[in-house]
């Protein structure tokens, strides 16, 4: 399963959604967008810039959206 996060070290949903994740034991690639400019321009693509955003095998969760994140693991 192909999980990331766009996520910045300040933001209280992108902590809680990479909290669920870990207790879930889903491995998944952080990317810090304040540290990558890369990382906000690829953020750009999914029609966002607010953060957190998860990809998981394609499909974008906007914020920290339980049911979205359950419903696409079970995939």
């Amino acid at each position: 399963m192909d999980v990331i996060v766009y996520a910045t070290p300040t933001c209280p949903y992108c902590r809680m959604v990479k909290e669920f994740l870990s207790q879930r034991g889903v491995s998944f690639e952080e990317r810090d967008v304040p540290q990558n400019p890369s990382y906000a321009q690829e953020l750009s693509k999914t029609g966002q810039m607010g953060v957190p955003v998860t990809i998981i095998n394609g499909q974008t969760v906007v914020g920290f959206d339980r049911s979205r994140l359950e419903q696409l693991l079970l995939l």
